[in-house]
């Protein structure tokens, strides 16, 4: 049965990929975060799953929670602090971001035994890597230059994550995520949390502010369905599907603007709920947004058997079906 450790798992990505591999009886998963996380109720085999509270940054929690999850087929780093929060608590930001997560690979570099196979890892990056300027369409031969803490932070991680995997220290790979919409739960620290908001609030009868006044602004998207499928391909890629020295994928995705949207909410959820949406100018928030790259090229993820969304409609769709079992 293969055994995952999947850290940040109150956060959201963590308990969707919990959640889709607890539909499978093969899989035993360990979810852990600095709060202790919830077994996903949609889980089909909860008695796989075991939640264990660790503080990651604390040297002594993380080395017993390795020593108590071993031996491992895989672990998945998705805990961290978001781009907005990043930028403004710089020091939070290279604690839990780099810091735990260059520990977390320390320690599993010195747990592997010799002759023993590399553990898999599947470490959380970001489209947050780039900055301006950049080409009309990106891929992994783009060099990330980030301008935002956040970014640099992933960046440095993924750098020594493809290092230690040349090393035959472990197995890794660094997923640069899109934005996932449409999100469960709260506003995050993210300064993209709105994109998730602007469909999220309306459909729960709230406000959602939108940080900045251009409806043709275009952010790539990649829904929560769509992501948990890929998270499980990546967990059985080939140990030779990609160069060691370079192990970052650009995870595929869509294009969609502010507009696009508007209206795939007016269709799914009704008129009424763009009521609901108000559009403000937030500066800081508006520089960081548009940092980021806006069409990817997703060649090798799809060389790489990675799937992509169809419409952002679906993505809206399956959100407002997924309230009916909350």
């Amino acid at each position: 049965m293969p055994k995952i450790l999947i850290t940040g798992a109150s956060g959201m990505i963590g308990p969707l990929l919990a959640a889709r591999l607890l539909q499978e009886p093969q899989y035993e998963v360990i979810l852990t975060d600095i709060i202790k996380p919830s077994i996903p109720p949609s889980a089909k085999y909860p008695q796989n799953c075991t939640t264990v509270q660790a503080d990651l940054c604390d040297a002594s929690s993380l080395d017993n929670l390795i020593a108590s999850s071993l031996p491992l087929d895989a672990i998945c780093i998705f805990h961290g602090i978001m781009s907005a929060g990043s930028e403004a608590n710089f020091e939070l930001g290279m604690k839990v971001n780099l810091h735990s997560t260059l520990n977390i690979l320390e320690v599993l570099r010195k747990a592997k035994k010799e002759g023993e196979k590399p553990l898999r890892v599947l470490y959380a990056s970001s489209q947050a890597v780039y900055g301006q300027p950049l080409p009309e369409v990106i891929d992994e031969h783009v060099l990330p230059t980030p301008e935002g803490s956040y970014g640099a932070q992933k960046f440095a991680c993924e750098t020594l994550l493809s290092d230690y995997t040349r090393k035959d220290f472990l197995d890794g790979y660094s997923l640069r995520f899109p934005t996932i919409v449409v999100r469960g739960g709260k506003p995050t620290q993210a300064a993209s949390s709105f994109l998730s908001g602007m469909i999220r609030e309306p459909l729960n009868g709230e406000e959602c502010v939108i940080p900045l006044k251009d409806r043709t602004f275009r952010s790539w998207l990649c829904s929560p369905k769509t992501l948990a499928e890929n998270l499980v391909h990546a967990l059985h890629l080939k140990d030779d599907a990609l160069p060691k020295h370079t192990r970052a994928i650009n995870m595929p995705g869509i294009g969609v603007t502010v507009q696009e949207m508007m209206d795939a909410l007016a269709k799914v959820g009704g008129e009424d709920k763009l009521k609901l949406l108000r559009e403000e100018t937030d500066e800081g928030m508006e520089r960081i947004l548009r940092s980021w790259g806006t069409e990817f090229d997703n060649k090798l993820a799809y060389g790489l058997g990675f799937q992509r969304d169809v419409t952002f409609e679906q993505a809206v769709r399956d959100y407002k079906e997924s309230l009916k079992t909350q």
